[in-house]
């Protein structure tokens, strides 16, 4: 199993790996007719603007993956994501789980249209904000990335303990600012938790990739 972890689409179809499962302009070409389909966001419409004929490939290829295995032998390959969810109401799981699935839809569809002689499957590892890991959902994934039996419960707990960690650091950051000042300053604090939050997640990534 060949693996990699977070790049963008462009960055990782330089590899020999990728351009085995189709060449760079086969994907482009596809992606194209699939991007064209998606409203490009206020965000991104000066963009657009200032070169419509190339915005949506360029946009595709700027897309970030979180990490990707190749199983050559098997013909599959399988796209992860990393998700941080509110754990406060049930099914969180499956709401965080359908919105990675919509995030790189335009990936999937691109690759299976351009490669269909292959397999391409999302998976997505979601972890609750209070520290939330749902095990058996953690141990179906850790399987289809064919890792070894003996290996699942220590990346298990390394997974507990990485998140249990940042979230500390993350109310830690809370309450010192409760502390200091009467108005919480709101933006360093979600700045400080979503650079906490990016640390688990690249470690948690390859930890098992």
């Amino acid at each position: 199993m060949l693996k990699f972890v977070e790049s963008n689409v462009s960055t990782l179809w330089r590899r020999g790996e990728f351009l085995r499962i189709c060449s760079k302009e086969e994907m482009a070409e596809k992606a194209q007719d699939i991007e064209v389909t998606i409203p490009v966001k206020k965000s991104q419409v000066t963009r657009y603007n200032l070169d419509p004929g190339s915005f949506f490939v360029n946009h595709f290829w700027g897309r970030r993956l979180d990490g990707v295995a190749i199983n050559e032998a098997l013909k599959i390959v399988y796209i992860c994501e990393f998700k941080r969810s509110t754990d406060e109401n049930e099914g969180f799981l499956e709401v965080k789980d359908a919105e990675a699935n919509e995030q790189h839809k335009s990936i999937i569809s691109a690759l299976k249209a351009a490669a269909p002689e292959w397999e391409f499957e999302q998976i997505n590892f979601v972890v609750g904000n209070r520290g939330s890991v749902v095990k058996s959902d953690f141990y179906t994934k850790l399987k289809k990335l064919d890792i070894q039996e003996g290996k699942k419960e220590k990346l298990f707990d390394d997974h507990e303990t990485q998140v249990g960690e940042v979230h500390n650091r993350v109310i830690v950051s809370f309450l010192e600012g409760m502390a200091t000042t009467v108005t919480v300053k709101k933006d360093k604090l979600f700045a400080d938790h979503e650079f906490q939050g990016g640390e688990v997640h690249n470690r948690v990534i390859v930890s098992f990739l």
